[in-house]
């Protein structure tokens, strides 16, 4: 593909010959003749002069830099939509295996694919264009919009509300029970959990990754939010639109989660906490229960980043505190004892 077709394709403007062939994206440290990359930002500069990329995607035309170069307004993004042109196949319509379970009841759209081994229970609908790979289990009236992809060992337990375009990665659960018990009599007593999930469009689910059902009504994650790796989502929660939930999160029950907010890795979130929209939440940090209004925040538990970043400083300083105060301590005790 020629630099000009690709500019054409995202309404960029060509710095330089837009006639050179481009065929792959790389980053600029592994970049070879013919390839495309992208420079972040100025500091990148340097480096990017010593690779041997044919053509660049960048913000502004960088002067100290004689090739071609595609000027957007967002090159990161560019950046990614063409290693889907390059790189990313579509999933091929494979039908329906003859080893897959699928229940009499079961309605599918059209172009799905079920893979050997998948086990799909009664009443489910699955639309138009989605793939489910081997080893899916699929519930009981449980719902799956269009253009899904459903990767290897996916549980999706019953009454499960999924929307379009939504790709859950191998090893996931959804809607496993919620964590509920009532201590009686010495004993604790399950909370039956009778409620469901709902996943709305342009969700990602990263592998391994739990969402439980909720006691009564539903666990909802809203449209475009992200999930990565080993994160748990416990019943009754509720994530806003276009949130970022990074790697080993913990959301306890109850909480609500505004759109927008990022959790970085490790965020303990405990439950019936309102994390207000736009939330930024950095890593390992702990929420305890109440209202966390819009800002960005760190610690255990979390309060301001701005001041954690005062009080980490001062941590750090600690040892060298202490042997003050013990010097200005044996002082003391010589002066008393003249």
């Amino acid at each position: 593909m020629k630099l000009f077709e690709i500019a054409k394709i995202f309404n960029a403007k060509v710095e330089g010959d837009g006639n050179i062939e481009i065929t792959g994206v790389k980053g600029f440290e592994d970049s070879r003749e013919g390839d495309i990359t992208y420079i972040a930002s100025s500091k990148y500069i340097e480096s990017a002069k010593n690779s041997k990329a044919s053509a660049f995607i960048v913000k502004e035309k960088i002067e100290e830099i004689n090739k071609p170069q595609l000027i957007t307004e967002n090159p990161q993004f560019v950046f990614a939509k063409l290693l889907e042109i390059f790189y990313v196949k579509p999933h091929t319509h494979k039908g329906i295996s003859e080893k897959a379970l699928v229940a009499n009841t079961v309605k599918l759209g059209n172009n799905v694919t079920i893979y050997p081994f998948v086990y799909i229970e009664e009443n489910v609908y699955i639309g138009d264009n989605t793939v489910v790979y081997p080893f899916v289990f699929i519930g009981r009236e449980t719902l799956i919009g269009s253009d899904c992809i459903i990767y290897p060992n996916v549980t999706i337990r019953e009454k499960v509300k999924i929307g379009s375009r939504v790709i859950i990665h191998s090893g996931s659960v959804i809607g496993s029970d919620g964590f509920g018990y009532i201590f009686h009599e010495g004993k604790h007593h399950k909370i039956p959990q009778v409620g469901g999930v709902v996943i709305e469009d342009d969700v990602e689910i990263g592998a391994c990754v739990t969402i439980d059902r909720a006691t009564t009504g539903n666990t909802i994650i809203e449209k475009g939010t992200k999930i990565d790796n080993l994160v748990q989502i416990a019943h009754n929660v509720k994530i806003g639109q276009n949130c970022i939930i990074v790697a080993q999160v913990g959301i306890a029950g109850s909480s609500n989660i505004g759109d927008g907010c990022i959790l970085a890795g490790q965020v303990g979130i405990s439950d019936h906490v309102e994390v207000e929209a736009g939330t930024i939440i950095t890593a390992k940090s702990g929420v305890m229960p109440g209202k966390l209004s819009k800002g960005v925040y760190s610690g255990i538990p979390v309060f301001s980043h701005r001041e954690w970043l005062k009080a980490n400083a001062i941590f750090q300083k600690l040892p060298e505190l202490y042997r003050k105060v013990r010097e200005l301590e044996e002082k003391i005790k010589q002066l008393e004892q003249a």
